[in-house]
């Protein structure tokens, strides 16, 4: 009698702490239909593209956005604007050590740190960016419809030594100064 009461105690007990913490749900996000562009600006005009996402997840509890962490191939760094041999020459340039320099940083992460609701399917995240072994915050908004999600976000270069064409790192640089801010559109399936 008393293993039967010890035993419906303990139930109650973790039955309790289980719907006082519930479980979050992790989607794993759709690499192949899912979409990252960015577009970079320079003084003369302003360049874009796509970047694959290598893996990615999102956590809710329930329906609300709790938490996300997404890895980018930065291999696979690619311009939409321009064809032939500029397009070569930009996304090897894009690749190299003056900008990404993938061959010692093929990859950058993002990790989510705070998820503030905003509105019914808005939310404001923080979330720790590393590009070339390079973390900084970065803060930006989400929107979550179904099974889908969109961001945008800006990302300054210069705080992940990116520095070519960088008017915070040389001076007289004139109509061939890029800008140190480039705009991120991620559109997420999942």
């Amino acid at each position: 009698m008393k293993k039967t009461a010890l035993s419906l105690v303990m139930t109650a007990i973790f039955g309790l702490t289980a719907m006082a913490n519930p479980i979050d749900d992790k989607k794993e996000i759709n690499t192949e239909t899912s979409n990252v562009t960015w577009k970079g600006y320079k003084v003369t005009g302003s360049h874009t593209g796509t970047i694959s996402l290598k893996s990615g997840s999102l956590e809710f509890d329930g329906d609300k956005l709790t938490g996300g962490e997404f890895t980018v191939d930065m291999t696979s760094i690619n311009t939409t604007d321009l064809s032939g041999d500029m397009k070569g020459k930009l996304d090897g340039h894009l690749k190299s050590d003056d900008f990404f320099g993938i061959e010692n940083h093929p990859t950058s992460t993002l990790v989510f740190t705070s998820v503030e609701a905003t509105g019914k399917n808005s939310y404001e995240v923080t979330g720790d960016l590393t590009i070339k072994g390079t973390t900084k915050p970065v803060t930006f908004d989400v929107s979550i419809y179904g099974s889908k999600a969109t961001a945008t976000l800006k990302v300054d270069r210069s705080e992940y030594d990116v520095r070519y064409g960088s008017g915070s790192f040389f001076d007289n640089l004139g109509d061939k100064t890029i800008y140190d801010e480039f705009d991120l559109v991620v559109d997420l399936e999942f």
